[in-house]
């Protein structure tokens, strides 16, 4: 009978008696040799190192260098006879783990995978094609999954420890980073990761994944170009991100744009881009800048353009006024579940700010700042896509009012490969602000809105 049985309690008869206990003690669990030169072959590389590691006078290529040939003299003095491709592996897997983010390296280095899901250091989930599925990759324990957070987070001046146990934070190419450790993640620490692309996605892209047509690409072209603002709205990784750097990218060049993130995500083109990024409190918790003193003082900095990565507290109030004051062309994103849920959210915002206004007072500044609402959804089989493009268009009574300009017929349903058939449509409606684009040079083919089906 194998030890894994006898530790299973597996193998032998319900009736048949316990086995008798091992006078010398319950035996080792032998470990894996691949396992146990892959930590020597790590101490001794550290060991040979030192302080190379964190120089900050060497660049990333020559630290490179310089572990990848200090790690092939400790291969070469290893004893432990170990196949070609195994030692391959471990090389591989120690470099990664020096250089870069141990196991997830790979995955982070796949262009295919959207996002990493790190559920405790035994289990990986990756994101791929809109579809989620678990991975042989794990790392060695807890600690190891801790060093590998240390790493990403204090790289870009952030920290995570037990009294502050969540943090955001992103990796050197963009991609968004959640982190929660204990005592506040039960099953151990996780690590969320949204990769961004190397090449950011373009208006063509979004069109040829179907995230809108060709068509509403040119109408969102044309708002941004004539100085609308917009708020792109949708629930959690639907796209929201990725639309705002597309319709970004129509800003003109001679303009000066400022962006505001709580982790720098956008990735403007453009010769005059400001980039500001809020900071948690320190240790002492002092120190902190919000989104709102961030909104607050771009308005001092003579911005043509505010892009705000998301809008999710009292910094409603303020971006809200900067419409109001001469701003116009801004952009931002807000969770929501669709473009009237999305002004109830400004709402609960601007109350958040700690200013007692009335909710009229409140509703006139919101019909008065946003001009169009961009909602984005993510479907079942994984697409995102744009459902609504609405235009605010004022106020009757209490009530803000909006009109769609774009729905998206659900009619067709799936193909039988489970790839959603829907298209974006246009309702047929003149959109009001055609005349305010006419009057800043930028003119809009009326065929666009014609009702090109039926939306059932």
């Amino acid at each position: 009978m194998t030890l894994a049985h006898r530790l299973a309690g597996l193998g032998r008869a319900p009736d048949a008696p316990a086995p008798a206990a091992d006078p010398a003690g319950p035996r080792p669990v032998r470990s894996d040799p691949a396992a146990e030169v892959k930590r020597s072959v790590r101490t001794a590389l550290v060991a040979s190192l030192g302080p190379e590691l964190y120089d900050p006078h060497m660049t990333q290529t020559e630290l490179e260098s310089r572990v990848r040939q200090s790690l092939q003299t400790v291969m070469e003095r290893e004893e432990t006879p170990l196949s070609g491709t195994d030692r391959a592996r471990i090389t591989q897997e120690v470099a990664d783990d020096i250089l870069g983010y141990g196991p997830i390296e790979p995955l982070l280095n796949d262009p295919d995978v959207t996002e990493v899901m790190v559920n405790g250091p035994q289990r990986i989930f990756i994101e791929r094609g809109g579809r989620l599925s678990r991975v042989d990759a794990a790392f060695a324990d807890e600690a190891h999954l801790r060093r590998t957070i240390d790493k990403i987070v204090a790289a870009v001046g952030r920290r995570v420890d037990e009294s502050s146990p969540m943090v955001d934070a992103r990796l050197r190419d963009g991609s968004r980073v959640n982190v929660v450790v204990p005592p506040i993640a039960l099953d151990g620490s996780t690590l969320t990761i949204r990769k961004f692309a190397t090449d950011p996605f373009t208006a063509d892209d979004l069109v040829s994944f179907g995230t809108f047509t060709p068509t509403m690409r040119g109408f969102l072209e044309a708002c941004v170009r004539g100085r609308l603002n917009i708020l792109i709205s949708g629930g959690t990784g639907s796209g929201k991100t990725t639309t705002l750097n597309v319709l970004s990218a129509f800003i003109p060049d001679d303009e000066r744009i400022v962006t505001i993130e709580d982790a720098a995500e956008l990735q403007l083109h453009q010769a005059h881009v400001l980039r500001l990024e809020s900071r948690p409190p320190n240790i002492e918790g002092k120190g902190q800048i919000t989104i709102r003193d961030l909104v607050r003082n771009s308005l001092r900095m003579r911005p043509d353009r505010v892009v705000v990565g998301e809008v999710r507290d009292g910094a409603a109030l303020d971006m809200l006024q900067a419409m109001n004051t001469g701003h116009d062309g801004s952009l931002a994103t807000a969770h929501s579940n669709g473009p009237r849920d999305s002004l109830s959210r400004l709402e609960t915002m601007v109350l958040m700010a700690g200013v007692e206004l009335p909710v009229r007072a409140i509703r006139e500044q919101i019909a008065g700042a946003i001009d169009l609402i961009v909602h984005q959804s993510r479907l079942k089989d994984g697409s995102r896509r744009i459902t609504h493009v609405t235009e605010v268009v004022g106020m009757e009574g209490d009530v803000i009012t909006l009109q769609d300009v774009f729905l998206m017929d659900y009619g067709p349903g799936f193909d039988q490969q489970g790839r959603f058939q829907g298209m974006l449509r246009a309702t047929g409606l003149r959109p009001r602000v055609l005349d305010r684009l006419a009057d800043r040079g930028v003119r809009i083919d009326p065929a666009t809105f014609a009702l090109d089906g039926p939306l059932r």
